[in-house]
């Protein structure tokens, strides 16, 4: 899918090395890295997420993992643990009505 971001320009190199033509070099990187990094809005009309994790355990905030077939995002202070069942018992219980 294309993305609406801006293309740096990257400078044609010069026969010989020019200090001023790797400014433009490393310019041009800086731009388009901090247009990589930077998260920006997403619209899509279909979306297919495979093999998607069952837990948060090492994932980053904001991530996606799917638990009993519930996609669900990652939060800072919120876990969602592997293997977190627990059963127990105690004594006999007798309910009797009238």
């Amino acid at each position: 899918m294309a993305s609406p971001l801006n293309r740096p320009f990257f400078p044609l190199p010069p026969a010989e090395y020019r200090r001023e033509y790797f400014a433009e070099v490393v310019r041009a990187f800086s731009i388009f890295l901090e247009q990589v990094q930077n998260p920006g809005p997403l619209r899509a009309t279909d979306l297919t997420l495979t093999d998607l994790q069952t837990d948060d355990v090492g994932l980053e905030t904001g991530a996606l993992f799917q638990q009993n077939g519930f996609v669900k995002v990652t939060q800072t202070n919120v876990p969602n643990v592997r293997g977190s069942s627990a059963t127990s018992g105690l004594g006999i219980v007798t309910v009797t009505t009238s």
